[in-house]
């Protein structure tokens, strides 16, 4: 690769969990740092950084696809520098560089920290891989949060020890770490301090984040939640995602306790049957599951339910896809997310015997989401007539029109006198699909 021009632009295109959106933002920060300037709407930028997500089934195939877009019809000179970032990067190494020349740079999700000198060797021409996991030291180096949307991410706890046969975060992400206690209090501060009404706390098993206080007091997520709800600018807290085995007693309290923590729990079960749950190595049962709802239900009776799920497992029988439709039935989610089985190399799953024929995972899918999308209507029904208050996100299309989220994480729109960032009060009066109407009932709290 010939010597180049140090990029002054950047595009930073991040795809799959919201983990991979803070990621993205992060990279976003740094590039800042280092005197780049994002690229306007629909001009090409110097630089295009892809944030990659590895879950699905023909993810480095499209990361490859991505590349040729941004090549095609472009000689060398003109084209982007071109950065692989996230789990594919991760997983893919090497491999990407050999396949796709185009490519300045390759770096892992725990070494993103070190971009910006990779950008600096990319314009001598050389080209680097960084897949190292020194998670603390990426987080150290990240610059401070000098600006934030109304509702931000915040990342307490990243990698996963439960190795589920199915799941590649153990292998992209690496073994649980939880950030520092300390560390987490000053970013949400300067978070709120740069705008932020609300935060959502991040992991790929987030509930299994613990530390020390500064007292060096043991906590879990749910001291963690307690201590940052005192900060008097930030108005609401949400986390995502847990996994069953890790909702402890004191983070079920805190959800009858703590006002600022909405009433909104996103747990996934993947699937309704104990057989195929024990073939994912996931460590509770249906019942299990259910009893661990009622529980959160109990400490906040309006709590919204989230979920995931899994259709077409290694050897899922009829019987065993209805297990899963009698749990969506007897939960009732507000929303949920549903995908078909899709086989990750290095997996124990993708070897197992009595993989599901696409069709028939085809078919189960589409069962289950029409049962997720009523459950999801009748919850948005119900809520006609409730007045609460709605944090001013964006803008809509229509002229006045704002839209925002209420306190059960539902995409609320209102026309009326508002401003991004403000918390208004408001009656839910037309239920969708995916949205509520709202009008305006009160003066807007800011």
């Amino acid at each position: 690769m010939k010597q180049t021009t140090p990029p002054k632009t950047y595009r930073v295109k991040s795809f799959g969990c919201q983990m991979n959106v803070y990621d993205g933002e992060r990279m976003g920060e740094m590039l800042a740092e280092k005197g780049m300037s994002p690229a306007p709407e629909g001009e090409d930028a110097d630089l295009v950084v892809l944030n990659t997500c590895h879950i699905r089934e023909k993810a480095a195939e499209k990361v490859y696809s991505d590349i040729g877009r941004l090549t095609k019809g472009k000689t060398q000179k003109v084209a982007p520098m071109i950065a692989v970032a996230g789990c594919v990067a991760q997983a893919e190494g090497e491999e990407i560089m050999t396949r796709s020349p185009a490519v300045s740079m390759v770096v892992g999700p725990q070494a993103y920290h070190r971009l910006p000198g990779m950008i600096d060797k990319a314009a001598k021409g050389i080209r680097s891989t960084d897949t190292d996991m020194p998670a603390d030291a990426k987080f150290a180096a990240l610059p401070q949060r000098r600006k934030s949307a109304p509702s931000a991410f915040l990342t307490i706890q990243e990698g996963c020890d439960k190795f589920c046969t199915y799941c590649v975060v153990p292998y992209t992400r690496g073994a649980e770490i939880s950030r520092p206690y300390s560390a987490l209090v000053d970013e949400a501060k300067r978070l709120t301090e740069a705008g932020a009404k609300e935060i959502t706390l991040l992991g790929q098993n987030v509930s299994a984040w613990t530390g020390e206080d500064d007292k060096g007091r043991a906590l879990g997520m749910a001291g963690l939640i307690r201590e940052i709800a005192k900060n008097p600018d930030l108005k609401r807290i949400r986390y995502t995602t847990s996994h069953p085995a890790d909702m402890d007693d004191e983070l079920i309290n805190t959800h009858g306790e703590v006002e600022k923590l909405m009433p909104y729990l996103h747990l996934p079960v993947q699937s309704g049957n104990d057989r195929i749950l024990k073939a994912m190595n996931r460590s509770h049962t249906a019942e299990s599951y259910l009893k661990l709802l009622e529980r959160f239900r109990t400490a906040r009776p309006d709590l919204a339910l989230s979920g995931d799920f899994i259709v077409g497992f290694p050897g899922e029988t009829e019987a065993e896809f209805e297990d899963t439709l009698k749990i969506v039935d007897a939960v009732g989610y507000a929303q949920a997310y549903s995908f078909k089985y899709s086989p990750r190399p290095g997996t124990p799953a993708a070897t197992m015997d009595d993989q599901v024929a696409p069709e028939m995972m085809d078919e189960r899918l589409q069962r289950l989401q029409a049962s997720i999308r009523r459950d999801q209507q009748a919850f948005n029904d119900a809520s006609i007539g409730k007045t609460c208050e709605v944090l001013v996100e964006r803008k809509g299309k229509m002229d006045g029109q704002w839209l925002g989220k209420s306190p059960w994480l539902q995409s609320v729109h209102f026309t009326g006198d508002a401003a991004i960032g403000d918390i208004v009060t408001a009656e839910l009066i037309q239920a969708g699909q995916n949205s509520l109407g709202a009008v305006l009932r009160e003066p807007i709290n800011t």
